[in-house]
């Protein structure tokens, strides 16, 4: 029997617990921690590896928000990957109806895969003890059950839920007979001394007619709303965006919550969930001093990404980005540096990181949100220098991309070409620049930059005028939908 799957990545977030890599307008999974793929990228070739004699793996669905869309498709192109579909939540309602929407989209043409849904942002180390778990929990979903992957605790964890599991079948999965909240120390060393409490992964595997014959049992507010939003959905190639003002009426709930811990407490709804251990180096990397322990480690306990040194140091993290940080004396510290926000932190404290964030959105900073490179579906822009009436970018355009077809009310451009070639509009003129040629874009002048090239396009930008904000943008024509 060929058993059909389809992964599905959950791939939204705010980028708090990772800050200051992590910012709103790239969260943790687009990150690249270590080697040179993101929690992203390794999530998906992880779950194309499952494919066997029996199992069958499509293009995945990705379920995100509308400005991450082009992250998502950048980062799947550069593995020769694309999505079979990428479902664009208006707003955020949690992981139930976010689940919701694969499903339906999986049934849309009659179809019942196998869903494998996993988070976007997480890590394992041992890869084939990952492929060999979840492949056995695509065949026990086969059967109808709702499957969940428990991680084999190695440690008293007080920052997860457990789940709690009877004797182990013949195939190895477990009957779950319930979900436990997040327990104090002592109850999670108990736990860990009974053996038949695991970790909540956020990893689960059913198939789509499951999910929504179970959430129209337990939740059928949810259902019948995200059912409303998914009928007047809108599809532009790839992208699915549901209708907005009837997912903003979908109620918010997590899929524990709304249908995994109801099951084990009600067994006469029918809905069985069992438990397929998952012992594979497994980490949600929840925080700064979850990225330290999965690391590579020295032989005084420091890590490190990027230009680091250490003296006298120990249990110490860091993790430059843009220059040489040297850490003298610290033990059990996390400092993380990037070109606009440097954090140093006990390792101890560092869930509390997301306080900081909340701190810039309240005092309605920029640090929070965005990255002084910002990227965008074009390619991106490094803000290098600013001063009254001036700033100073880095930009680098896609090869074949453009910028949209625009004017400012408020300040005039200079363009200098570094590298690649360049095919600029500058109002009634087209324009064809190479290396060190430059153009002057007046205050008011409709302009457009275009690559026309097979190979990325640098140029410096140097803005001058009374207001440099990037909301000074008049957009005539635009490739991505951005046009007035």
């Amino acid at each position: 029997m060929k058993y059909a799957l389809l992964p599905v990545i959950m791939a939204g977030g705010s980028g708090t617990r990772l800050w200051p890599l992590s910012r709103a307008l790239y969260p943790k999974q687009f990150l690249v921690l270590q080697g040179n793929q993101s929690l992203f990228q390794q999530a998906h070739l992880r779950l194309q590896a499952l494919g066997s004699d029996d199992i069958e793996v499509s293009k995945p669905c990705v379920v995100g928000n509308e400005e991450h869309r082009f992250l998502v498709l950048d980062q799947l192109r550069e593995l020769k990957g694309e999505p079979s579909s990428l479902l664009l939540e208006p707003v955020g309602r949690n992981t139930a109806p976010a689940v919701t929407l694969a499903a339906l989209q999986a049934t849309a043409d009659g179809s019942d895969p196998i869903l494998v849904v996993t988070p976007a942002d997480q890590t394992v180390t041992n890869e084939a003890a990952y492929t060999a778990a979840l492949q056995a929990a695509v065949r026990a979903a086969a059967s109808g059950d709702i499957v969940i992957l428990g991680i084999t605790p190695d440690r008293p964890e007080t920052g997860f839920g457990y789940i709690r599991t009877g004797a182990a079948d013949a195939d190895g999965a477990r009957a779950v007979a319930a979900f436990v909240e997040k327990p104090n120390l002592e109850t999670a060393k108990s736990y860990l001394a009974d053996g038949g409490y695991f970790w909540n992964s956020g990893m689960f595997v059913m198939k789509a007619s499951r999910w929504l014959a179970a959430l129209e049992h337990f939740r059928p507010d949810i259902a019948k709303a995200t059912r409303e939003s998914f009928a007047v959905r809108t599809t532009d190639a790839q992208f699915v965006r549901p209708g907005k003002a009837e997912f903003a009426n979908v109620p918010s709930e997590s899929v524990d919550y709304a249908v995994m811990e109801q099951c084990p407490s009600h067994p006469e709804s029918g809905f069985t969930v069992r438990m397929v251990p998952l012992d594979a180096g497994w980490s949600d990397l929840g925080a700064w001093d979850a990225v330290w322990q999965v690391s590579e480690h020295d032989e005084k306990g420091n890590a490190s990404q990027g230009d680091a040194l250490f003296q006298n140091s120990s249990n110490t993290l860091v993790h430059a980005t843009s220059r040489l940080v040297a850490a003298v004396g610290l033990d059990n510290v996390v400092v993380v540096e990037t070109p606009d926000a440097v954090l140093v932190a006990d390792r101890n404290s560092s869930q509390d990181v997301k306080k900081i964030v909340s701190t810039l959105d309240s005092k309605a900073r920029s640090e929070g949100t965005l990255h002084r490179r910002v990227h965008r579906p074009w390619g991106w822009y490094d803000s290098i220098d600013s001063g009254p009436r001036f700033q100073v970018k880095r930009i680098m355009v896609k090869p074949k991309a453009s910028l949209s077809l625009q004017m400012h009310h408020h300040r005039a451009e200079h363009w200098i070409v570094v590298s690649g070639t360049a095919e600029v509009t500058n109002g009634d003129k087209v324009l064809m620049l190479s290396e060190n040629q430059s153009t002057y874009i007046p205050l008011g002048t409709v302009h457009r930059l275009v690559n026309p090239g097979t190979i990325p396009l640098e140029i410096i930008e140097v803005q001058s005028g009374s207001y440099l904000g990037e909301d000074d943008i008049v957009r005539f024509q635009d490739n991505y939908g951005r046009s007035a």
